[in-house]
């Protein structure tokens, strides 16, 4: 992770988060296989915003978007991989919704404007993306990004890519739930705190 001293920009939403609107097209329960990849920036931070929505029941640090033998933390560091930093949500759709997690993805987790980067992380690995592991996820996350278009809530386009899976690969132990275990990290104090803070502040409506 990159030098900690300055907090994340902001999310590059021109209306506050609250306002960012509900997904008008979205999966039933029925048709939502409880599991999601996403990728925006820093898996420590991403983890942490998702391990407090109510209705989630793990969320693992990992790798997608490279191969088996480079999806490790050294090598995806130096950004020729492939690979994004990423997590994997599962959740039970009753209590949760794939569109309501893309969401927070997109309103509280990262901001969707930046490429190839989230504020000081600065790379392809930090990149945003969305993984869809089956056609009504990848109709849900396309329509959703050009509503969120059309709706101008952002003041720069949304560079967020709907990417193929090939695989999800675990992180290391030593990342799983790091901000939690880690409280007084400078940059789980810089970067990962603020994004808790605006979750509890936008959606308390949705927190476990």
């Amino acid at each position: 992770m990159a030098d900690p001293s300055c907090e994340l920009p902001g999310q590059g939403l021109k209306v506050p988060p609250a306002e960012v609107p509900d997904p008008v097209f979205d999966l039933l329960p029925g048709d939502d296989r409880g599991e999601a990849v996403l990728a925006g920036g820093c898996f420590w931070c991403t983890e942490a915003v998702f391990r407090r929505l109510a209705g989630v029941t793990e969320v693992l640090p990992g790798y997608a978007g490279g191969s088996a033998d480079t999806a490790n933390y050294e090598a995806v560091c130096s950004g020729r991989t492939g690979h994004a930093e990423a997590i994997r949500i599962r959740y039970r759709p009753e209590r949760i919704s794939y569109g309501q997690l893309l969401k927070v993805f997109l309103a509280v987790a990262h901001d969707p404007t930046q490429k190839d980067r989230q504020g000081n992380d600065v790379g392809p690995q930090y990149r945003s993306a969305i993984f869809p592991l089956d056609e009504g996820q990848r109709q849900v996350a396309r329509a959703y990004l050009e509503q969120l278009e059309r709706a101008g809530v952002f003041a720069a386009p949304i560079v967020t890519a709907l990417e193929p899976l090939q695989a999800f690969f675990v992180a290391e132990a030593y990342h799983h739930d790091y901000a939690a275990r880690n409280p007084g990290q400078p940059y789980i104090v810089f970067v990962a705190g603020p994004k808790l803070d605006k979750l509890a502040r936008t959606f308390p409506d949705k927190l476990a």
